[in-house]
């Protein structure tokens, strides 16, 4: 029998964290996918469990045993402006386990009902967004960039009523954490300075227990969380994805990239792309991304003030050269991953300007040609060390541009010729970093509106098993790396609620 051996601790923090909650039980419950690879990692034990038993635990309608549902309480600067309680409202937390290599594990249902911080709403979610989280969340994962992990997905038979009448659907996500930047902010702003030191203690118990021996605790993990979310940004940044509403109440204490509501890859690129319906001044913008992290991780350590030094004025000084640090963390993660993108392999042991001025060209030749992003570093990747014929399908993404283009190849090839470095070699590190498949938006949306339109899911399928392997060219998937064609491109993501 399918069994979960839950090690709970979030529990252990007190009804000041959470509610108690239950999910809100669903008419007809169909398992959509179960991730069988994430379930061993996590030391589930399938047994023997058939996919109508797993539809009944995943959609809420029966919940596992030793499972502690709960909807965590969290605070948050949505779009800038604070909000006092937010919390989970359409999100039940079941649980948390130990995987195989020792890793935590927490399980939580998306979609599962209303519960205390529900406000307005239903606590429901239509099965577009969850089919999008989970093709989204797992092809981020096979990209090699940190993220919660999509376990399963269940329509639930309901209609969900927003503008108009939606399948519902349920997600089970799964974190190393759930706990945000809001998470803290809540019990700071309400000057619960033991409600601060409790919730961060846990973290670092659960999550960098390597900081408990350091000579001040929560000043390391300010300097852990800022070092995660620079290295995350860059990563971000590299595939050209926009996470669309980058709220404290959206931002992982451990790193890990989380809710992916109006999320998409850039197709053209565009350095101040928005594709987020609500993100009407664009905050959240492809650029503004790095800036909008630092000044989250600002409102984390204005929390951990608190706590840091029972003197308020040394502790602000003390976090000051910590942030100070992101913008140097940021770039170097940046510059070291886009380095990798354009082919410099030896950039790590001597800095060399004209590499770094030579992929900032690059980009900025791109954003000018609306290239596409993806296809332009794929392409750039297969080319020889010598011009010949295939310059030509990386050329052709530059439109009237090409002679600026093809003189970039030349002072390009120019560097080429200084690493040393066997072609075949390099154009394998290369395929590496530079993907040829991403989770483009007009496919997600056309396996949304199949499953949607006419319940089949075949094509959220072949999707799904197509971006599980995204630095290898696939035989018979061509059309899974083609950009937009006429009257496909999407242009607006929602959020969902």
């Amino acid at each position: 029998m399918f069994s979960i051996s839950f090690e709970n601790q979030y529990v252990t923090l007190g009804e000041g964290f959470f509610a108690r909650t239950r999910p809100t039980p669903v008419s007809d419950p169909v398992l959509i996918r179960f991730n069988h690879d994430l379930a061993e990692q996590m030391n589930l034990d399938m047994g023997d469990a058939a996919p109508d038993q797993l539809a009944q635990w995943f959609s809420g309608n029966q919940v596992p045993e030793g499972a502690e549902p709960l909807s965590m309480v969290y605070a948050g600067h949505q779009f800038g402006f604070y909000t006092p309680r937010l919390g989970d409202g359409r999100a039940i937390l079941l649980g948390e386990v130990i995987g195989k290599e020792g890793q935590n594990y927490e399980i939580q249902l998306k979609g599962s009902g209303r519960t205390v911080y529900s406000r307005n709403g239903d606590g429901r979610s239509p099965l577009g967004p969850v089919l999008r989280e989970y093709l989204v969340s797992e092809a981020m994962y096979r990209l090699g960039v940190p993220t919660t992990r999509a376990l399963a997905a269940v329509a639930t038979g309901d209609a969900v009523y927003r503008e108009e009448v939606l399948p519902g659907g349920i997600l089970t996500r799964v974190a190393s954490s759930f706990v945000r930047v809001g998470t803290f902010e809540y019990h700071a702003r309400h000057s619960d300075q033991e409600g601060v030191k409790k919730l961060a203690d846990y973290v670092i118990s659960r999550s960098f227990p390597e900081l408990s021996d350091s000579g001040n605790p929560y000043l390391s993990l300010l300097e852990t969380v800022v070092e995660r979310h620079a290295c995350l940004v860059a990563k971000w940044m590299q595939f050209g994805f926009i996470h669309g509403v980058m709220n404290t109440d959206n931002m992982s204490i451990v790193g890990e990239t989380i809710d992916y509501g109006p999320c998409a890859f850039m197709d053209g690129f565009a350095i101040n792309k928005v594709f987020s319906s609500i993100d009407q001044q664009g905050r959240y913008a492809y650029d503004n991304q790095p800036g909008i992290a630092l000044w989250n991780l600002a409102r984390f350590a204005e929390c951990l003030v608190l706590i840091i030094d029972s003197e308020v004025d040394a502790a602000v000084e003390a976090v000051r050269p910590v942030l100070e640090k992101f913008q140097t963390l940021y770039e170097k993660a940046w510059m070291t991953g886009m380095r990798a993108k354009c082919g410099f392999i030896r950039e790590a042991q001597n800095a060399n300007p004209s590499q770094s001025l030579l992929t900032k060209e690059l980009l900025a030749l791109m954003h000018e040609c609306s290239s596409d992003f993806t296809i332009t570093f794929y392409e750039l990747s297969r080319l020889s060390d010598q011009a010949d014929k295939q310059d030509h399908a990386f050329l052709r993404q530059f439109a009237s541009r090409q002679p600026v283009a093809r003189d970039w190849l030349v002072k390009w090839r120019t560097i080429m010729s200084t690493h040393g470095i066997k072609q075949k070699q390099r154009q394998s590190q290369m395929q590496c970093v530079n993907p040829v498949y991403i989770p483009r938006n007009h496919l997600i949306e056309a396996a949304i509106r199949r499953a949607e339109d006419h319940r089949d899911f075949s094509a959220f399928h072949e999707l799904h098993e197509v971006l599980k392997t995204p630095y290898a060219k696939q035989k018979g998937k061509q059309r899974y790396q083609c950009p937009p064609g006429p009257g496909q491109e999407v242009i607006q993501t929602f959020c969902g609620t």
